[in-house]
């Protein structure tokens, strides 16, 4: 099962890398966002990576305390990360502290190298440990090098702290929580509350105003990370890919329903023995299929699902 997953998803990564961009940086100056008193991040482009894009596809958070700036999430590549320092410049000149990772997807983390030179301490929740030293992430890397969306000498780059639990955070003068809820889109991903603000930095458990990629993920345990940050009092939600949301609720539950959806259809489908091609055919897609990446990402979620469900029906 683990096999037929693994190739899958080998398949899906060099798909994605050679798929054109749907969208072109004019320039890489990355303009921060804010949104509140401490708070700002950068968007990146509901697209594939690309060069044309810079391969800037994901979302980083920009917490900006008494004492430093906090990154939440690196980026997809060097490159981003030294124009998201010089984006720093143009609001403090505090010193960068940290920078916490919300998971290890090559997307939000190629441009930890620059950070770490720049003095930033790296925080993640230890389960990244085991893909960050796996064949996976050493060939993802590479193919990623070979396409040119990162310079040739990017390289995967550890924590300087792991953390196993919900655990409080005083950095930059500011008082975080990190709150582990995974696995989920990922075994290691890492949400970041900070209360004064109001404000979750979700990572790729929320994504807005795209379809998810749901890729190896456990879409049982998902739906209840999802439920778990609802019960925070948030006023805004930072999702790992789209734009913030100022409606917590509405666009957490986007998320958590086309998961539970995915698990409904895929689901009967696996239990009734019905083959994925006819099954995914006889499914009405009509709400998610106005979404940026339905095409590319869709049929793949489904997939991956569908081989989920019959495991969970062994």
């Amino acid at each position: 099962m683990k096999r037929l997953i693994s190739s899958f998803l080998a398949a899906l990564l060099l798909w994605a890398l050679t798929m054109p961009s749907l969208h072109a940086a004019e320039a890489l100056t990355l303009k921060p966002q804010r949104l509140s008193e401490h708070a700002w991040m950068v968007e990146g482009f509901s697209a594939l990576g690309s060069q044309e894009n810079h391969n800037f596809i994901s979302n980083a958070g920009i917490i900006v305390g008494p004492d430093g700036v906090v990154l939440v999430d690196a980026l997809g590549s060097p490159e981003l990360a030294r124009a998201l320092l010089a984006a720093i410049k143009q609001l403090t000149d505090k010193p960068l502290r940290a920078v916490i990772l919300t998971h290890y997807h090559a997307d939000h983390v190629y441009g930890l190298q620059v950070l770490k030179a720049a003095g930033a301490k790296i925080i993640a929740q230890q389960v990244g440990r085991e893909y960050l030293n796996s064949d996976t992430a050493a060939q993802r890397l590479k193919a990623s090098i070979d396409q040119g969306l990162v310079e040739p000498d990017t390289r995967l780059v550890p924590a300087d702290e792991w953390i196993g639990t919900d655990t409080p955070l005083t950095v930059a003068g500011l008082d975080l929580q990190l709150i582990p809820v995974g696995p989920a889109h990922t075994p290691e991903d890492l949400a970041v509350w900070l209360p004064a603000d109001k404000l979750i930095f979700a990572g790729d458990i929320v994504f807005r105003g795209r379809v998810p990629f749901v890729g190896q993920a456990d879409s049982r345990r998902w739906i209840a990370s999802l439920d778990r940050l609802l019960t925070r009092p948030a006023a805004i939600v930072v999702p790992g890919h789209g734009p913030a949301s100022t409606e917590a609720l509405k666009d957490l539950l986007l998320t958590r329903d086309y998961l539970a959806y995915l698990r409904a259809t895929m689901g009967r489908a696996a239990r009734d023995m019905t083959p994925f091609d006819e099954a995914y055919a006889a499914t009405d897609w009509s709400a998610w299929e106005h979404l940026p990446l339905f095409k590319q990402a869709n049929r793949m979620n489904a997939y991956n699902t569908y081989l989920l469900m019959e495991h969970e029906g062994d």
